[in-house]
């Protein structure tokens, strides 16, 4: 294991471009390396992007690929950017495969970071990379400067926000 924070680039609207004269959202690179010089960040970390793809087009393949790179790793603190309507599933199936010793963060926007002071990434992501840092080995959901175990949590399709089940 290693003190290095591991980040995995999976797509979804955090990295989404707008295209002016379409009116599209698209894909062309991660803005993480960006974010971290911008933030000031002092931490080791390593960015790799696995895909990039809307969540809602993301398949269990595409998760066995988030899986095995995850288990493959040597670091034991990993940060996952993720597209906010699938997350909680992808969630569900790191932790389905029991990955030990290590404390896995999965985090979003709602808003591209493209989009300047009114995105919301770039406080997930710092909320997500100091959550990476403290909790237990375990897969965790970060969003709204919350984080939640895996199997506790929501998005609310009505508010935007996320939210805990654990009171059910």
């Amino acid at each position: 294991m290693t003190d290095q924070i591991q980040v995995f680039v999976t797509g979804g609207t955090f990295d989404k471009e707008y295209n002016f004269i379409t009116g599209d959202l698209f894909f062309k690179n991660t803005h993480l390396p960006e974010m971290f010089i911008r933030g000031r960040s002092t931490l080791d970390i390593d960015v790799k992007t696995l895909m990039m793809v809307d969540s809602l087009e993301m398949t269990d393949a595409d998760r066995a690929i988030i899986l095995h790179t995850c288990q493959g790793n040597k670091a034991n603190k990993i940060l996952i950017t993720h597209g906010t309507d699938t997350m909680v599933k992808t969630a569900k199936f790191l932790a389905d495969a029991d990955i030990k010793g290590k404390t896995i963060v999965i985090t979003g926007a709602m808003v591209p970071y493209a989009f300047g002071t009114s995105s919301d990434g770039f406080f997930n992501l710092g909320s997500a990379l100091a959550f990476v840092q403290m909790l237990e080995p375990g897969v965790y959901v970060a969003m709204n400067g919350r984080y939640y175990p895996w199997n506790q949590v929501r998005k609310n399709r009505k508010t935007g926000f996320f939210e805990s089940t654990a009171e059910e």
